[in-house]
């Protein structure tokens, strides 16, 4: 009997696990453990192991603990030598991806951010608005690591982002800029193939390829495949880049205006594909949007910010009220609901009795 999660080695025994945890799922099957019956009497090898109170790691209702460590006298029954959390534990671990706490940054002597703390859950689309100059981009890259904060610390799923190796890091996160450019002369499948450099090793595999290839096939890029990246128009660069960012595989996917050079059509059509990634991978997203429909449509939470703090964060129907909207934008605005989500109609500038002043005198 091989049980999910068996040692590679050279002898299958009975309900024989893993000894070591792996970096991303534990060591034994926590679903099957629960159920597995107590050990007999009769096929105890050690004394340690049998079911009596002397046992250190016997449990009240005669079952064994799943984090035993009676050594290589375990044959039967055998079980994960290091101390592990319990699956309830390592689920609530697990269910948040990033956590941000009191991130600060300054440009020079001008603030930028101020104690920034937010987190993000598993398969969760986390969408920044505010407007220009509120901290959405200089946060984003903070937490690519592109910036350094001055205070506060960034964790990706429990790891400190600070102390992580570039190459693990790039399977974790992958961020997608504004606008970049491409200096050397590469096609679209070599550009996007830059995707999957945190997994070579000594040369390309069969799989990276694939990877790339599907991923073309999804972002309907395969008939540009092998046109030379610098020929393309703004939008098509804009899904390239996205692209990459998807062979990448990571866990979060940072998007600083992922839509700024698509036209309507594609801009849904990103968008769709992003959510359906979301839902079908588990993996989270945070991206920093202007358009606040798209962000109201496509975003499970929302994180208005304003001056480097987060002014506001819930749902968007928390969020995107008229009252938050006047105070962060200064635009008078309507909110109504369009199917099930708040649909913003912007009326028209707060007015402000300094600035209508200055108007008159031309």
């Amino acid at each position: 009997y091989d049980p999910i999660g068996a040692t590679h080695s050279n002898h299958y025994l009975l309900y024989r696990d893993n000894r070591f945890c792996w970096p991303r799922g534990a060591a034994y099957n926590p679903a099957f453990d629960r159920g597995r019956p107590p050990i007999p009497p009769s096929l105890c090898i050690s004394d340690r192991c049998h079911p009596a109170p002397r046992c250190r790691y016997h449990w009240a209702n005669g079952f064994f603990t799943d984090h035993n460590t009676c050594g290589n006298r375990h044959f039967l029954y055998r079980r994960s030598f290091l101390l592990l959390p319990s699956y309830d534990t390592k689920e609530a671990i697990l269910a948040m991806k990033l956590e941000i706490k009191g991130i600060s940054f300054s440009y020079d002597s001008r603030p930028a951010l101020n104690k920034v703390t937010f987190s993000v859950g598993e398969a969760e689309i986390v969408g920044l608005v505010g407007p220009n100059g509120s901290g959405k981009t200089t946060l984003i890259k903070c937490i690519d690591r592109i910036l350094k904060p001055k205070t506060g610390v960034i964790l990706v799923e429990g790891e400190e982002v600070g102390k992580v190796e570039h190459k693990e890091l790039s399977r974790l996160l992958a961020y997608v800029p504004q606008s970049a450019t491409s200096v050397f002369p590469s096609t679209v499948f070599d550009t996007v193939l830059l995707g999957r450099k945190p997994y070579v090793n000594w040369g390309l595999s069969h799989r990276d390829k694939e990877v790339v290839s599907h991923v073309l096939s999804l972002m309907n890029l395969e008939d540009l495949s092998l046109r030379r990246f610098s020929e393309l128009s703004g939008g098509e660069r804009q899904k390239v880049f996205i692209a990459r960012a998807l062979a990448q595989e990571p866990e979060v996917l940072l998007l600083d205006e992922p839509t700024s050079n698509l036209d309507l059509r594609h801009q849904l059509e990103v968008m769709d594909i992003i959510k359906n990634l979301v839902i079908e991978r588990g993996i989270s997203a945070i991206m920093a949007v202007h358009d606040l429909n798209l962000a109201s449509r496509y975003a499970d939470r929302i994180c208005m910010m304003n001056g480097g703090k987060i002014f506001a964060a819930g749902d968007p129907f928390t969020v995107f009220t008229s009252e938050n909207i006047k105070h962060v934008y200064g635009v008078e605005a309507s909110v109504e609901n369009h199917a099930g989500k708040p649909y913003i109609v912007a009326i028209r500038p707060e007015k402000r009795e300094g600035k209508n002043e200055n108007l008159k005198k031309y």
